[in-house]
C-alpha cells in the first residue's frame, strides 16, 4: 500500500458523514471519504433534498391558486402546473447543493475515493468500481457511514412500476391521478400533502391506529383532521391484502383491510406508493469480516460516542439506532470525529434530537410527548395554544394546528414541545434550545417574543402551562 492511500481518518459512506469529514480537516487530520455515487448521500439524492424541494412547490400552488384570492391576487387563466419543470426544478437543487458539497471537499483538502467500498478489516477498505483499478485504503480511524434505503414491504415488493418506493418516486416527472400510500409516518405524510396539494386522489394506509404514530396523539388527531379536510382519506389499523393486486390497463386495483376485519375496500390507484420507513444499508460492505461487530436487525449497535466497541471504529447516520434523520447524522459524525480526537466532546442524546415532518401542515417536535412522560412515571403538566389566535397566522392565512409543551410539574423543566401548524421546524428551534440547557416552560414565556410572529405561538403556549395563556 502506498503513503497516498494512508490516512488518519477513512469514512465508508459520503452521505451527511461529510460533516465530520470537515470537523476531521479542521482538526488537523488527513481525511478521507468513500463514496460509489454522489456526495450528500440518501439526504441530499434522493430523501429530504429532493422532496422539500417538490413539497415547497407544491405549498406555493397552494398558496396561490386557493389562497390568492384572499390576498387580492387576481388572475383570468389561473395558475397551471408543469411537472416537467417541477422536476427540473428539484434537480437543479440537488445539483446546486451537490457541487456546494464537491467544493467544500476540496476547500478542506478532503480525499474522495469513487467506487464501492468493502471492509478488509477494521480501519482498511478495498475500494472498486470506480472506473480505476481496485484501491487499498486505510485510515488511523475508521468511520462507516452506508446510509439507508426504502425498507420494503414483504409481500408487496415494489417493482417500480405499479408499485413503488419513496426512491422511484422522486425519480418520476409524470404525477398520479390517484395513490394508495401505504405507510403513514414522516414519509407516508409527505407524499401525502405533496400528491394532494398537486390534484390527485390521495388515499393513506397505517398499519397503526394512527397516522404519524410516533408523534404526540394530539398531533396525529389534528393531521387527521386536516387530511380529511383536504379530501384525502385515511385508513388507520389497516394494511393492504397483497393478494388482491390486481394490474389493469390504467392501474392497480387493491384492497385495504382493516386488521380486525370489520372492513375492506376495493379500490384502484394508478400507483401504491410504499413508504414504511427505510433500513441500514451493512450487507454487502463486509462487516461480517469484522470481529467484535454487534448488530441488531442490520443496525450497528454503538455508545453514546458513535464507537462500536471495535478499537478505532466507529459508526454513524441511518446504520444506527435512533433517528435516521440528516441532522442527527451530521451531529453523530462531528461527535465521532471529536472523540478520535481526544475532545472532551458531549454524547449524543436522542431527546435532544428535533424532529420535523413536512407535510402540510408541518411537524415539529423534541423531546417527551405527554403519553411517553406518562409511561415513565412522570408528573407533568401541559400547555397548548392554537395558531388560529396569532395575529401572524391571521396575516399569513395559515391558521390551523397548535403548539403543546409538556413540562415537569413540580419544576417546570421542559420536557418535550409538539408543533403543528405554519413554520413548524422553524419554531422548534427555541424549544430544541430549552432542552438542552434544561429551561422551563417559564422561561420561555419570560423570554419576550416579537410581534407580531408566529414564534408568539411559543410565548403563549409556556404560559398555558401554568394557565396563564393571555390571548385564548
Amino acid at each position: 500500500m502506498t503513503d497516498e492511500h494512508r490516512y488518519d481518518l477513512l469514512i465508508l459512506g459520503g452521505g451527511m458523514s461529510y460533516v465530520g469529514a470537515i470537523r476531521a480537516a479542521q482538526l488537523g487530520m488527513k481525511v478521507a471519504i468513500v463514496e460509489r455515487d454522489k456526495l450528500g448521500g440518501t439526504c441530499l439524492n434522493r430523501g429530504c433534498i429532493p422532496s422539500k424541494a417538490l413539497l415547497e412547490s407544491a405549498d406555493l400552488l397552494h398558496r396561490v391558486r386557493e389562497l390568492g384570492h384572499q390576498f387580492g391576487l387576481t388572475g383570468e387563466e389561473g395558475i397551471g402546473l408543469d411537472p416537467a419543470m417541477l422536476g427540473q426544478r428539484r434537480d437543479a437543487v440537488v445539483d446546486k447543493i451537490v457541487k456546494g458539497v464537491e467544493f467544500l471537499m476540496k476547500k478542506n483538502a478532503v480525499t474522495v475515493l469513487r467506487g464501492h467500498g468493502v471492509l478488509t478489516g477494521p480501519t482498511s477498505v478495498r475500494v472498486g468500481g470506480g472506473g480505476l483499478a481496485d484501491v487499498e485504503a486505510s485510515g488511523t480511524d475508521l468511520i462507516l457511514a452506508t446510509g439507508s434505503a426504502p425498507r420494503p414491504l414483504p409481500g408487496l415488493e415494489a417493482d417500480q412500476d405499479r408499485v413503488i418506493d419513496s426512491d422511484e418516486a422522486l425519480r418520476r416527472d409524470q404525477l398520479p391521478r390517484s395513490v394508495t400510500i401505504v405507510g403513514a409516518g414522516a414519509i407516508g405524510v409527505e407524499w401525502a400533502s405533496l400528491y394532494g396539494d398537486l390534484g390527485a386522489e390521495v388515499r393513506l394506509v397505517e398499519f397503526m391506529d394512527r397516522i404519524v404514530p410516533l408523534e404526540d396523539p394530539d398531533i396525529s388527531k389534528e393531521l387527521s383532521r386536516l387530511f380529511r379536510k383536504r379530501g384525502m382519506t385515511i385508513h388507520a389499523g389497516s394494511t393492504i391484502d397483497p393478494a388482491s393486486l390486481e394490474r389493469t390497463e390504467t392501474g392497480i386495483r387493491h384492497m385495504i383491510v382493516a386488521n380486525d376485519g370489520s372492513a375492506r375496500t376495493d379500490v384502484e390507484s394508478d400507483w401504491i406508493l410504499i413508504a414504511i420507513g427505510r433500513r441500514p444499508v451493512t450487507d454487502n460492505i463486509g462487516l461480517e469480516q469484522i470481529d467484535g461487530v454487534r448488530t441488531d436487525r442490520g443496525f450497528v449497535l454503538v455508545d453514546d460516542h458513535m464507537r462500536t466497541g471495535v478499537p478505532h471504529l466507529y459508526a454513524i447516520g441511518d446504520i444506527v439506532p435512533g433517528y435516521a434523520l440528516a441532522h442527527v447524522a451530521s451531529h453523530e459524525s462531528i461527535v465521532a470525529v471529536e472523540t478520535i480526537a481526544g475532545l472532551d466532546t458531549q454524547p449524543v442524546r436522542m431527546d435532544l434530537m428535533p424532529r420535523v415532518t413536512f407535510c402540510r401542515p408541518e411537524i415539529a417536535s423534541v423531546g417527551l410527548s405527554e403519553a411517553d412522560a406518562s409511561q415513565q412515571g412522570l408528573a407533568v403538566k401541559v400547555g397548548s395554544f392554537p395558531f388560529r389566535a396569532l395575529g401572524k397566522a391571521t396575516i399569513v392565512g395559515d391558521v390551523d394546528g397548535f403548539a403543546k409543551f409538556v413540562a415537569e410539574a413540580q419544576t417546570g423543566r421542559l420536557l418535550g414541545a409538539h408543533i403543528i401548524g405554519p413554520h413548524a421546524g422553524d419554531l422548534l428551534a427555541e424549544p430544541t434550545f430549552a432542552r438542552l440547557v434544561e429551561g422551563t416552560a417559564e422561561e420561555i414565556a419570560l423570554s419576550v417574543h416579537a410581534h407580531p410572529t408566529l414564534t408568539e405561538v411559543l410565548a403563549e403556549a409556556a404560559l398555558a402551562v401554568d394557565g396563564v395563556a393571555l390571548h385564548n
